[in-house]
């Protein structure tokens, strides 16, 4: 039955059952990671299983559902700090608005510090913030306030290794906690007399590395 000769309040209910779904993912993803079990999700937002996996048929089309719009406010601060007059003030800034982000939303963690395949909106996102990165850097060492010998890789892994453990830093101490590393990292960032030692990553290996950290996993019991 194609969705124009379904009846009017089948197609509300379908509707419905959908909104019911994604809010429910959004709130369990957030507490518990990407990997949370899919039926917590559905008996979250009363609903069976059949139909949760009739609306997404794959993890990745409820994960992209949920993420979609949220992540464009990753875009906007990417947007805003490259409009930055100082390039060193848009990197901050840029930082710690996504820092922010990662602190509290485990779900939106796990997308921005990993790489998951299937996720359609998350790779925009992706190539959007290895672009602002890129953009600032290279503004910054024209400037000076950036050192001349650091990459893209070398600042997109560390964000990715900070931002793993700031969900914890802020339920474990307090809220704002994540802005101390994240400043002496800012720190590691400026001019310095000594050279960085080994090679950077490539843009491969990062990736590789990424994909190795995998998602939170969802606490047990």
């Amino acid at each position: 039955m194609t969705d124009d000769a379904t009846p009017p309040a089948r197609r509300r209910d379908a509707r419905r059952n959908r909104e019911l779904l994604v809010e429910a993912a959004h709130e369990v993803f957030t507490e518990q990671g990407l990997e949370a079990p899919l039926d917590v999700i559905a008996r979250r937002a009363g609903i069976g299983n059949a139909t949760l996996y009739r609306h997404f048929p794959t993890r990745a089309a409820l994960v992209d559902a949920v993420f979609r719009d949220l992540l464009t406010g990753t875009i906007e601060a990417g947007e805003r700090a490259r409009a930055a007059a100082d390039p060193w003030a848009g990197l901050v800034g840029y930082l710690e608005a996504v820092f922010a982000v990662l602190a509290t939303d485990r779900g939106t963690n796990d997308l921005m510090t990993t790489h998951l395949e299937g996720v359609d909106s998350l790779q925009a996102v992706h190539a959007h913030n290895r672009e602002t990165v890129e953009l600032l850097l290279r503004r910054g060492r024209e400037r000076g306030s950036v050192r001349a010998d650091v990459t893209t890789e070398d600042v997109l892994f560390a964000l990715a290794a900070l931002g793993r453990a700031v969900p914890a830093l802020a339920t474990a101490v307090a809220p704002e906690a994540w802005r101390r590393p994240l400043a002496l990292l800012l720190d590691g960032l400026r001019p310095a007399p000594e050279p960085l030692p080994s090679p950077a990553l490539t843009a491969d290996q990062l990736g590789d590395v990424l994909q190795g950290l995998g998602p939170h996993r969802a606490p047990r019991g």
